[in-house]
């Protein structure tokens, strides 16, 4: 399996795509390049807002520029968007309903900076809240087309970012859609559900599981709220075996969980099973590492295939083709966390 990979993807795309639009500005909590607004700042310097580390502040003032009619595009790490600024964020943006853009960097444990800087329940929290839309990118295009999407929601909107060396898995002519799923691949037996990176890592064990004689039909997700896709049910309904979600988070609140519920309210019987992590915090790694600690990557995939199955496919570790990996400290991330 190999992909493009497209360095910074969000770099000069945001530029771009922000030159018409002089209503958009973009507020940051003391992380320019490590957020991919360096230039957007350079470009644009009446309209960028530097808040250093006050998210809470960041967040009212946010609300107040929605307010006033502009659009506010907050750049910072997932976590640092709902942890400390959690009453403002629901009081003064998502309860008036505002057009606030929360671009979250490095969700679930993309980072090596442990459980400070790892957004684990991230889509859990985002999910509780009304009026909040929630979209994650699973590759460059997607990274590139989610802006327009974005920009379409009178709401308020929190976006799960991919930054740095991000490969491109779908095709340039096949944008971000709201609230509809990508159909990977068609089958009777499994019906895998995925987002953001998993998608990437679900990708280099299907071949396999496929050359096994596993029947799979692939969804992949990129808008967690609303979840009503009416893809997702069929899918969900054409399982024979079972059912298998794969996400960057905890099992608990995010696509595990809005899977379940749609199960559950469609009347759909067969097994569940959620590879995510599970009711644990991560402590700090590279990403290869932790995927591979935690059961996320395409091994704990395979496992949970044949748990289903209630056989064993001989798949051995060295069949998957070896996971793409980052430096923490390549020259696409400016800063190393």
């Amino acid at each position: 399996m190999s992909y493009e990979i497209v360095t910074r993807p969000h770099e000069q795309n945001f530029v771009d795509w922000s030159k018409d639009k002089p209503e958009v500005l973009v507020l940051t909590g003391d992380l320019t390049n490590s957020c991919e607004v360096g230039k957007w700042r350079d470009t644009y310097p009446d309209r960028y807002f530097s808040m250093g580390m006050a998210e809470q502040n960041m967040i009212s003032m946010a609300a107040g520029l929605a307010r006033e009619g502009f659009e506010p595009w907050l750049h910072t790490f997932s976590v640092f968007l709902y942890r400390r600024p959690l009453d403002q964020l629901q009081m003064s943006v998502a309860y008036p309903a505002l057009k606030v853009r929360l671009v979250g960097f490095l969700p679930g444990i993309m980072t090596p900076g442990g459980v400070t800087h790892q957004s684990i329940e991230d889509i859990a929290i985002f999910r509780a809240i009304p009026n909040m839309t929630i979209f994650e990118t699973g590759d460059a295009t997607e990274v590139e087309s989610v802006l327009d999407v974005v920009h379409a929601v009178e709401g308020p909107v929190y976006i799960r970012m991919l930054r740095g060396e991000v490969s491109r898995i779908f095709p340039t002519d096949e944008p971000f859609v709201f609230n509809q799923a990508r159909v990977l691949s068609l089958g009777s037996d499994i019906t895998l559900i995925t987002c953001g990176v998993s998608t990437e890592e679900a990708l280099r064990a299907i071949p396999l599981l496929q050359e096994r004689g596993v029947s799979i039909t692939h969804l992949h997700i990129s808008t967690l709220k609303p979840f009503t896709d009416p893809q997702v049910v069929t899918a969900l309904k054409s399982a024979k075996y079972g059912v298998i979600t794969m996400e960057n988070h905890s099992i608990i609140g995010g696509l595990g969980s809005a899977v379940a519920e749609v199960m559950a309210e469609n009347g759909v019987s067969a097994p569940l099973q959620r590879i995510g992590l599970k009711d644990t915090y991560a402590h700090g790694a590279s990403q290869k590492y932790l995927m591979a600690e935690y059961e996320l990557d395409a091994g704990a995939l395979v496992k949970r295939v044949e748990k289903a199955l209630g056989r064993s496919l001989n798949i051995a570790e060295s069949e998957l083709q070896e996971q793409r990996s980052v430096s923490v400290h390549s020259s696409a991330k400016v800063e190393g966390l």
